[in-house]
């Protein structure tokens, strides 16, 4: 099949889906800005064609597949995302000055308490499309919130020197939470 004839093939729900997917990275790494982004989401919904698709996303570079080095284990790395799934990061861990974690009709995990803080600031980038992101930050850790959909439940008072953990988040149909308590299920 040549590139014109799959261009004119009727586009699916999972290739929508990838495009969206694809929007929303670009949204989190800076290149769309939140008005591109609605505009774009509602081009890609009614998408009728891959040609349709294709121009949508056009002057975003195409998704990359990532390097897995010989040994099969990278470092943690500074972006996450879960598509249609969770995804968890716990235990001990360090997490970089700049975080980005984007989650499309799934659940996001970011537990903090064992994560080894690269400075004194940290800045989390969440965009949670339809779904739920949880970071829960150790107590005495000084969190300040912004965007939409963003909120915290903390208890406690940090101290002057505390660390400050900046979460920046825009939640689409879905809730962003920061917690330094989890609750039993």
């Amino acid at each position: 099949m040549t590139v014109e004839q799959r261009k004119g093939l009727r586009a699916s729900d999972g290739d929508r889906d990838r495009v969206l997917v694809r929007l929303h990275t670009a949204y989190a790494e800076g290149r769309l800005t939140e008005t591109e982004l609605d505009e774009r989401i509602d081009l890609a919904l009614a998408a009728r064609t891959e040609a349709d698709l294709d121009q949508v996303a056009s002057d975003l570079p195409a998704a990359a597949p990532a390097a897995v080095p010989a040994g099969g284990h990278g470092p943690a790395g500074r972006f996450q995302m879960a598509y249609k799934s969770t995804v968890r990061r716990t235990g001990r861990w360090r997490l970089p000055e700049k975080y980005t974690t984007v989650v499309y009709k799934g659940h996001s995990l970011l537990d903090l308490r064992a994560a080894e803080l690269d400075g004194p600031v940290t800045t989390i980038r969440v965009l949670a499309y339809k779904s739920s992101v949880d970071v829960i930050v150790p107590p005495g850790v000084r969190v300040e919130t912004g965007g939409m959909g963003v909120s915290a439940d903390l208890h406690g008072v940090p101290g002057p020197d505390a660390p400050v953990v900046h979460i920046q988040g825009w939640a689409y149909k879905g809730a962003i939470e920061a917690k330094d308590r989890i609750r039993p299920a």
